[in-house]
């Protein structure tokens, strides 16, 4: 059973969480985040550490959106290992990016070639960002090869694409319009050992000679993006531990020019992976570090920093932070249909392992659980409306609590949960709600016995 430790304080205290939002995904480990922007939504594809990971344990990889940029919904585990034939089966499901185009959606992961023992980079396509997803060749793209992992893609003002992968070494290549095979040959950048390309060189070990060298700052994780004409690419440097730094050029094959550092070293983690983002005019720096509870090297998780480009184009170096994102780019509309999986901060509860279109909702639900969502946008006064929640529950005696900016402050609704049978019986259920007005955060507090597992929730929404 959970601790009850933390809850047990902010209630006795009347405090919130304090509105800390990094790691921004708390129910499940989420390393090495890609986002992608498509519209007014950001789909942020991530890899899964176990949670009894020891070492990089990792056999799928999971999907969650945000049209705020502070609260998040989990999508899904759209692909695995079990997708592609070719690759070792219950892990390696290393870093992966994904990208749409001309309506195909297109998911590049790395993982262990069976037969080699060597990584190589593989491409799974769908129709919609959630899936289905199939290995769009029933074979890797790259022939396997060490260090081939990190996928990074990315589509010029042209229309050309090109693929960036790499790990103590870079290589690129020009996708073909199709998106899963390469026009011309793979090109190794041997700028790496170039100081003035990617920053002086660092002691580090050389995995094929088996001896620690100097070598390139470039470790790995590399990102490839443009802006007014410029290219960027970001990448973990520096060796183990990793820190985040760039270089950027004027063309898309270099030369490349080391820019400096980012961000340090994460914290609790020896590795540092991400990518950077525009939306609403504002950037947005991902990144992971090992802070959640339980976390570590080798259960890490997605967090994210918001940033602004320096007169002359440059990155600022970014420290970390506990808030995060501190303004939203909208409040959420709690009149439209709420996923439950859909939170910026949470205790306890975790999520399905279902594929992206099918069902999700929240499970391991304990007493004292709770999930949080911010800037919830009542509106003015309306007496006489209803929380609904979309529910299954084992036993009676279970409930959610509806409490306004603060754990500690008083509900404002509570939902006493029928049984529904079985935790496969859906049933929405429903309550009055006081007259809540204006934009608040919002806990959803859920109680029980200290038994077992209380109830499961799928949606909610204000009536």
């Amino acid at each position: 059973m959970k601790s009850r430790l933390i809850t047990a304080v902010m209630m006795l205290s009347g405090i919130g969480c304090l509105h800390a939002v990094n790691p921004i995904i708390q129910t499940n480990f989420t390393p090495d985040p890609a986002p992608y922007v498509h519209g007014d939504t950001v789909y942020l594809f991530v890899d899964h550490d176990e949670n009894d990971a020891q070492y990089f344990l990792m056999e799928d990889w999971q999907l969650y959106s945000t049209d705020d940029m502070v609260n998040w919904t989990y999508r899904g585990t759209p692909i695995s290992t079990g997708t592609f034939s070719w690759a070792t089966q219950g892990d390696k499901a290393w870093a992966s990016q994904a990208i749409e185009r001309d309506g195909k959606w297109y998911w590049y992961i790395c993982a262990q070639d069976a037969e080699s023992g060597l990584d190589a980079i593989g491409v799974a396509v769908a129709d919609a960002p959630e899936g289905p997803y199939r290995d769009a060749l029933g074979c890797p793209l790259t022939k396997p090869g060490f260090g081939f992992i990190d996928p990074s893609v990315f589509i010029d003002d042209d229309g050309q694409a090109y693929l960036f992968w790499g790990n103590n070494g870079l290589w690129m290549a020009k996708l073909n319009r199709d998106m899963i095979s390469f026009d011309g040959e793979i090109r190794y950048i041997d700028e790496l050992d170039d100081e003035k390309a990617f920053g002086p060189k660092v002691m580090k070990r050389d995995y094929a000679l088996n001896k620690r060298m100097l070598k390139s700052n470039f470790e790995e994780a590399p990102w490839v993006s443009k802006r007014n004409g410029i290219y960027y690419l970001v990448y973990a440097a520096g060796g183990v531990p990793e820190f985040m730094a760039y270089s950027t050029a004027e063309n898309i094959n270099g030369p490349w020019t080391y820019r400096g550092r980012i961000m340090n070293e994460a914290e609790n983690s020896f590795t540092i992976h991400g990518g950077l983002i525009e939306i609403g005019g504002r950037n947005f720096m991902f990144y992971h570090n090992g802070k959640l509870p339980n976390g570590g090297g080798f259960r890490r998780s997605s967090c994210v920093e918001e940033f602004s480009y320096g007169d002359d184009g440059s990155i600022p170096f970014m420290p970390f932070t506990n808030e995060g994102v501190k303004t939203p780019l909208k409040n959420l509309n709690p009149y439209v249909r709420v996923e439950a999986e859909t939170m910026a901060d949470s205790y306890g509860v975790r999520t399905d392992r279902n594929k992206g279109t099918e069902r999700h909702y929240l499970k391991s639900v304990d007493n004292g659980d709770w999930i949080m969502l911010r800037s919830v946008d009542f509106g003015k006064g309306g007496a006489g409306r209803r929380f609904v929640a979309n529910v299954s529950a084992l036993r009676p005696g279970s409930s959610i609590e509806v409490r306004i900016d603060a754990l500690g402050n008083k509900p404002v609704s509570q939902l006493e949960v029928k049984p529904t049978g079985s935790f496969d019986k859906w049933q929405e259920q429903s309550t009055e709600i006081g007259d809540v007005e204006g934009v608040h955060d919002v806990y959803l507090l859920f109680r029980g016995d200290d038994e077992s597992e209380v109830l499961r929730c799928d949606y909610w929404i204000l009536k």
